[in-house]
């Protein structure tokens, strides 16, 4: 199996603050990854630290064998890897299909007219708002324009902060199965989350954080099923 992100030994946090104490993390090609882990253990810090936005201090990222550790972002959507924060992830006051052209600011203009009309596919609650600021767009909304805008720029690896958090069940369900319908199309997905039941019901394989380290990994069912685990993380968001 392709491994599209290895994670060996990775440190890092903001500025001198260190947060991530060691991480080792594999996401393979076509693979759907969930990291949970109560609050604070360094989920959300370990996407930004991946994706340039926080201090890498120590460890090796590679995307499909090639050494990214500490790269800026610009150079590694280019590479492929797309980021979706949690918060601020839209430009408010621009309307919803200027969103999606900023998503694509570097493709030719029919190739950007097909990207956007892919994403009206697969998140059709968009299309009729297409002329409409992303300001009145709802929370889930927002989230599945961020999620569009991301994938305009054809990455291979999706990293995704907290896709679901605050929204409503309806779109915490389709937000979570149009990310899995991703991985037809080989994109791959690391998942931060708090719901660990929906979204290590879509996943192959799951990640627990604890104090920025690692304290186990294994297929998702197994995590998902093991009564001890999920006495505790069940109960994090039911």
């Amino acid at each position: 199996m392709n491994t599209v992100l290895e994670v060996t030994g990775l440190e890092g946090g903001y500025g001198s603050v260190q947060i991530l104490n060691g991480i080792d993390l594999t996401v393979n090609k076509g693979e759907f990854v969930t990291i949970i882990g109560p609050n604070g253990c360094g989920k959300s810090t370990f996407l930004k630290v991946l994706f340039g936005l926080a201090t890498h201090k120590q460890g090796i990222v590679t995307h499909n064998g090639t050494d990214v550790s500490g790269w800026r972002s610009d150079r590694l959507v280019k590479r492929g890897i797309a980021y979706v924060p949690q918060v601020d992830n839209v430009f408010p006051s621009l309307s919803v299909r200027e969103n999606l052209q900023m998503g694509g600011i570097q493709l030719r203009s029919r190739k950007l007219v097909e990207c956007i009309d892919r994403a009206c596919n697969m998140f059709p609650d968009l299309e009729p708002r297409m002329n409409d600021l992303a300001a009145s767009l709802s929370g889930g909304e927002r989230q599945m324009l961020a999620i569009s805008r991301a994938l305009i720029s054809d990455p291979t690896l999706l990293l995704l902060d907290e896709p679901t958090a605050a929204l409503s069940p309806r779109y915490q369900q389709q937000i979570l199965e149009n990310i899995d319908e991703l991985r037809s199309g080989g994109i791959s997905v690391l998942l931060v989350e708090q719901n660990a039941r929906l979204s290590l019901s879509k996943s192959d394989r799951g990640y627990i954080f604890a104090g920025g380290k690692v304290v186990l990994t294994g297929d998702a069912s197994s995590i998902l099923n093991d009564p001890k685990i999920g006495e505790y993380f069940l109960g994090l968001h039911q």
